[in-house]
Parts: structure tokens; sequence; C-alpha cells
């Protein structure tokens, strides 16, 4: 087949086009320019959004040549900054916590990557990337399958939860019944440079407050009962069960508890306040099933390393999905992704919208 490989320069994206050229598959790297100037995630410097995004993508085309395949790169910084840096202020500004990975496979990586392809005249019969992670067609429904990857600990299946069928049904994973030493030990044997190069960080594991405005909208950092503990530059710097810059001298720790937005007031409070039994979540992306049509027990993630919990899952009239959990579940965080998992097999994925 003709196939098109997401490349970053990392090792697994390297790997995963190493593999499927040994295979006798005729294999093209592609990447995303993202990047278009101003301030940067403030944690780190390889972040996926960053300054050193040029040399990055050089690096990346050096490897395709060392592999032997063609390689290009696609401008994508309108769409980029369209559709994942303003959703990451609007959300923030708006007292949620955006997850750009997921938005970025769902609306760039896995739809106007391929696009920029195949305007550019690369024929392509599947587009393939480095995520950990499984994908199958289901011979009883003929729908296409989400599925962990072997590697539980590297599984990355949270963060492609919003993929649709289209997107599922040409899409491949060389990586996903490998470990990633496994990985690393394939690029040495194969004298790849960046065999024990770091990892590269997902914007999510970066900082947004370069993205997010300077100026301060301050407001009142309340308990639950009311009482005022402190204030607040801007909502927009906090999340759901942030210990640090609270700036409150209380004795003992204090979290964020909760966010409201209209009255641009941050809740603090103690640990335990952030447990919840359930959930309300909207813009459901179904995988295994068509539509949720009856009450169901499912296993479910509310961060990509949150440890499955048990739940129920019902649909509400207004199209949303009620979620119960069997047990409290710490931070459930509006505006991140709640995953829900038939053992190895994705559900589907959907926005939290509040916590009760």
């Amino acid at each position: 087949m003709k196939i098109i490989v997401g490349m970053s320069g990392g090792v697994d994206s390297t790997v995963a086009a190493l593999l499927l050229k040994e295979q006798g598959h005729d294999v093209t790297g592609v990447t995303m320019e993202i990047y278009s100037g101003g301030p940067a995630p403030d944690k780190h410097t390889n972040a996926c959004y960053s300054p050193s995004e040029e040399d990055d993508i050089e690096f990346a085309r050096t490897v395709a040549r060392t592999l032997g395949i063609p390689f290009y790169a696609f401008d994508l910084k309108d769409a980029y900054r369209s559709s994942v840096i303003d959703y990451i202020t609007q959300e923030y500004c708006s007292g949620r916590t955006p997850n750009p990975c997921v938005r970025c496979n769902q609306r760039l990586k896995f739809d106007v990557l391929k696009e920029k392809a195949v305007e550019s005249g690369i024929a392509f019969d599947c587009f393939a990337t480095g995520h950990y992670a499984r994908v199958a067609c289901d011979p009883e429904t003929g729908r296409y399958l989400l599925k962990k990857a072997t590697d539980k600990r590297r599984d990355q299946t949270y963060f492609l939860c919003m993929l649709s069928q289209n997107q599922l049904c040409n899409v491949l994973f060389p990586l996903g019944e490998y470990t990633k030493q496994q990985v690393r030990d394939i690029a040495k044997s194969h004298n790849l440079m960046n065999h024990d190069r770091a990892d590269s960080q997902d914007f999510a594991s970066g900082g947004y407050k370069g993205l997010l405005p300077k100026e301060s909208s301050g407001g009142l950092i309340k308990d639950k009962d009311g009482t005022v503990l402190g204030t607040h530059s801007g909502i927009w710097a906090y999340t759901i069960g942030q210990r640090k810059g609270l700036k409150i001298a209380r004795g003992k720790p204090l979290y964020v508890t909760a966010i409201n937005y209209q009255d641009n007031t941050i809740y603090a409070g103690d640990e335990d306040e952030l447990y919840k039994i359930g959930l309300v979540a909207g813009t459901a992306n179904w995988i295994s099933i068509d539509a949720l049509t009856a009450p169901l027990e499912v296993k479910v993630k509310v961060r990509s390393t949150h440890a499955d919990a048990d739940a129920l899952i019902q649909p509400e009239k207004d199209g949303t999905v009620k979620v119960t959990f069997k047990e409290p579940q710490k931070s459930l965080t509006p505006g991140q992704m709640v995953v829900f998992y038939d053992a190895d097999r994705v559900i589907g994925g959907a926005v939290i919208e509040k916590a009760f």
C-alpha cells in the first residue's frame, strides 16, 4: 500500500515508518508546521507548539532521509491557531480546562494534514502515526474499533477518543503491539540517530500561560460556605484540583474545587471536596457503538493517567451522557475528556460539562 506517516522526528513515528517500509509498503513522511510565533508553552521547550519547530522539522527530514523515504512539511499554522490556540484561550477564559491534544488529533493531524497531502498530489491508501493504540474492524457490526495498546503504560487511546469512523477506517498504528523499550531497541538496532532521543512533549504536558491574557481580571477565592479566602488575578490561571498558586496561608493544603465563570470566582477547599460521584458530559463521539440508547456498565478514564474506574453511563433526553461512578472520583474537570471502555475497546468519548 501507499502510506503516509505523520512524523515528528521522535523515535515512535520513525519506527512506525520503518516497520511499514520493512513490510514492503510505499511510505512517505509528512508533518505539520503549526508554530505561528508569539508565546510558547512555558514549561517545555520541546512541546509540540514551540519556537524550535523549524529545527524539529529539519531533524524529522533528516531521519526520513536515513530511512530512504520522501518527506513533506505542510503549513497548518492558520488551521492550528483557529482550531487549537483559539480553543485553548476560550476554554480557559471560560473557567474550563481544555485538552488540545484530543482537539489537534481530531481536527488537524487526522483530518487537515491528510487533506493537505491530497491537495499536494500525494496519493495514499492509509495514514499512520506512532501512537500506541490499535485499530480493528468489528466483523459483526462493520464498525471500526479503537483498542488499547498492548503496552498499557503507553496506551494513547484517551487522546484518540474523538476520531470518527471515517478517520479510523484508513488509519494504521504500527506500534500498537509493541512496548516502548522494544521500539527503542528497534531504532538502536537500525542505528537510527533518535533511538535515545527524549520523547517530545504533547501540548497537554506544557504550560499555557504564555498563550493566555496578561491583563488582570481579578476576582475572589471562596470556600464552599462563601467565606472569602483571598483573591485571584484571572480564572484562566486555575484548574480543578490545582494546589499551587492559590497564595492562601491556612496551615493545611487547599485545592481548587470549583470555578464559577459567571461571577469570576474560584472555590477552594480540602482535598476530600475534590471527590465526586458522577458527571455529565456532552459532545459525545461513539466508536464501538452507533449511539448510546440504554444504560451501560463501563470502565471510565477522566484523565489520560487515570486508572480505569467502574461506572454506569446512561443517555439523557438533552443528548448528554450521565456518568455515575461506583466509587467517588477525584478532580472531575469541565472541559476535559471522559472516555468509556469495554475491556480494551473504546466505546466512545465525551467532554465533561459538570460534576455532581
